[in-house]
């Protein structure tokens, strides 16, 4: 199978009711997800708000897994990755597949992204993208969990 029936099939789930553990890839959501060592909890993407963390098709299949940034009044959503310094995607609202509601790390251990804390970290982890990139550096140099 390839990643887009993978993720067609997950999508097709999740329309169901079901809950799916999907892996994830890459490093645009660090510090919160870790690709390739972690994975996401999907479910219905229903009552979105700014702050959650979603499955989108961005372009024809081309999917990611970013965070929502804003909603904007014609349902076009606008994402950026919480690794990414700059740069954002924008999908309509029937292009977003899935929430990411949990991260699941390679032990088994699940924490949600939901709560108001997670939120409000991911709010403040926004607000300093300027510093980002020396923060990201530091990470990666002094914790494991993040060297590339």
């Amino acid at each position: 199978m390839t990643d887009g029936q993978i993720i067609k099939e997950a999508v097709r789930l999740v329309a169901d009711g079901v809950s799916v553990t999907f892996p994830v890839k890459g490093r645009s959501m660090i510090p919160f997800i870790v690709g390739g060592r972690e994975s996401v909890v999907l479910q219905k993407p229903d009552d979105l708000k700014v702050g959650h963390v979603v499955l989108a098709e961005i372009a024809p299949e081309h999917y990611v897994v970013h965070r929502i940034i804003r909603i904007g009044p014609d349902d076009r959503i606008t994402l950026m990755g919480d690794g990414n310094i700059r740069g954002t995607e924008s999908c309509r609202r029937e292009h977003v597949l899935a929430r990411a509601t949990h991260v699941v790390d390679a032990q088994g251990q699940r924490r949600t992204l939901e709560s108001k804390g997670q939120i409000f970290k991911a709010r403040v982890w926004y607000r300093i993208r300027l510093f980002r990139r020396i923060i990201l550096a530091v990470l990666r140099r002094t914790c494991k969990k993040y060297a590339l």
